[in-house]
């Protein structure tokens, strides 16, 4: 009997043991109903039993190989990937679910070896269940990964929302009792409070922000006409009281008003200037320049030091990296998630715009073109 045939007459006695298998992998099985625990497994065996029955072409069995198969584009999903998809909701890890695949891998072969009298004649059947299996694996794996990246991203963002309320709260209390004039260690304590707060709700943005990029809501942007001279000039001030004893210019030229979001211009520019100044050199000064062009409103931010290595320049815009080496020689952590360089690159998109960089052995330069009316 051929291995395929064999799935079929066998089905049953086949599901029973990736039941059986499956009811021990506790603590996400337990409670499972039989059907949960069989999940999609004969809708699997089935697949591989007819894909067993058809011809097979050398290039067809290397893309199995690799878990690269074509999938049937009359389906929207294969039956491995619901798999995939379900265990993760299920609270089960990665490596349960790949053991289930072991254990069903070497059942079938185990149960049609007692069926034929362990005179296995086919080795072509056993190589194509194999790649079967590897096959489901994979699509298993994507789709599981998949929905924990989900999973973990929708956390993180309702985390980042929920926590801005108590935060609000604990920074408009501090603002209170400093100006209460309750004496002077009540309002230096007030005041790193206030300047704390404010800390971790930049760093929540930018986690809010960066959960929404990766579920695909994208940068919200509420746009309007406004001055960017004007709202560049605010946040420069609250840089300079954030990095006292730093030198920080700006400077700005022609007509600078465009439809912007005025709080992600605050944002945008807060992220590319504190990131210059803590990894520029610490007697340097960081410059922003400001200017109007005839369609659009262009900015730099330059600060001077060494430059940025090209090995980590090119991925200075991912998320969850340092932006650059600390020039300073001070190995601290500075608390930074690594998402500064990433948001900004977002809001610039949001926006229709476009965002480079260039370092060489002066300065580091970060350069932002943003069209005066959105696209």
């Amino acid at each position: 009997m051929r291995l395929g045939e064999f799935i079929i007459f066998a089905m049953e006695p086949i599901l029973e043991e990736w039941q059986a298998f499956a009811t021990s992998l506790g603590p996400a099985a337990d409670g499972m109903s039989r059907k949960e625990l069989r999940d999609h497994a004969r809708e699997m065996l089935s697949a591989i039993a007819a894909d067993l029955a058809q011809d097979q072409t050398a290039s067809a069995q290397a893309e199995k190989s690799k878990g690269q198969a074509l999938a049937d584009p009359s389906l929207p999903h294969t039956a491995a990937q619901l798999h995939g998809s379900l265990r993760a909701h299920s609270g089960f890890n990665i490596n349960q679910m790949v053991a289930e695949y072991r254990a069903l891998r070497a059942s079938v072969l185990r149960l049609w070896g007692q069926q034929i009298g362990n005179a296995v004649t086919d080795l072509g059947d056993v190589i194509r269940f194999g790649e079967a299996i590897d096959q489901a694996v994979a699509e298993s794996i994507s789709h599981f990964t998949t929905e924990l990246d989900t999973s973990r991203n929708l956390l993180l963002g309702m985390l980042g929302h929920d926590m801005r309320n108590p935060l609000n709260v604990i920074r408009l209390t501090a603002a209170f009792l400093k100006k209460l004039n309750a004496g002077e260690n009540v309002s230096v304590a007030a005041g790193r409070l206030i300047s704390s707060g404010s800390r971790i709700k930049a760093l929540l943005d930018d986690l809010v922000d960066f959960n929404r990029t990766n579920l695909g809501v994208g940068i919200n942007v509420q746009a309007a006409k406004i001055d960017l001279g004007v709202v560049f000039g605010e946040q420069v001030n609250l840089l300079r009281a954030a990095f006292p004893g730093r030198r920080l210019d700006l400077e700005v030229s022609g007509n600078v008003e465009g439809i912007c979001d005025a709080n992600r211009m605050h944002q945008l520019l807060g992220n590319l200037t504190s990131n210059a100044l803590k990894y520029g050199a610490p007697q340097g000064t960081v410059r922003v320049t400001l200017r109007g062009e005839q369609d659009a409103v262009v900015f730099d931010v330059a600060n001077e030091g060494p430059p940025i290595p090209p090995n980590l320049l090119k991925f200075i815009f991912d998320p969850l990296r340092r932006a650059a080496p600390d020039l300073t020689g001070d190995a601290r952590d500075d608390g930074s998630l690594g998402l500064g360089l990433y948001v900004a690159k977002e809001i610039v998109k949001a926006h229709g715009g476009q965002i480079g960089v260039s370092s060489d052995d002066t300065e580091t330069v970060f350069s932002i073109w943003l069209p005066r009316t959105r696209p």
